[in-house]
């Protein structure tokens, strides 16, 4: 198993983000969670492929603070796009802006974890938001698509 597996099975999702309106950002949600639900063959085999890469060691290979990542892609044609980044996360992260939006897939780890509010599945950060991304209650895996892989950590 390896990135280029992972990049495999997200093909049908950036698909489906591209042309997604981030400005909506809780009816792109909807859409996500319609097409992709938790419970259904595209995510568990995503899930899969990203507990597989942590235990290995090929994917959230970096540390600071709470949160171990990496990237999975830069923005390309082959993610529509999209850059693909992984963290594990049990705690507050570090702000950011989003000036086009993020997606986010979220695995928890522990059945009481949730990320800024949220249980695992899609959450979507419109277009201009920012936050401190934070998980409490356990510890999350989580990947997150930026459009253009646009993000801004200076305040």
């Amino acid at each position: 198993m390896g990135i280029q597996e992972l990049l495999t099975a997200l093909e049908p999702v950036f698909d489906a983000l591209t042309g997604l309106d981030l400005s909506r950002p809780d009816e792109a949600r909807e859409h996500l969670a319609a097409a992709f639900p938790t419970d259904g063959e595209v995510v568990g085999r995503l899930r899969a492929l990203v507990e597989a890469g942590v235990a290995e060691g090929w994917l959230c290979d970096q540390e600071a603070g709470s949160a171990r990542f990496s990237r999975v892609a830069k923005p390309g044609e082959a993610t529509r796009g999209f850059s693909v980044d992984a963290v594990e996360l049990s705690g507050p992260g570090v702000w950011h802006r989003h000036p086009a939006g993020e997606v986010n897939l979220c695995f928890a780890a522990g059945s009481d974890a949730v990320f800024d509010g949220f249980s695992e599945g899609w959450v979507v950060f419109g277009k201009g938001s920012e936050h401190v991304p934070t998980v409490s209650g356990g510890r999350m895996l989580l990947l997150y698509f930026l459009p253009g892989g646009r993000i801004d950590w200076k305040r």
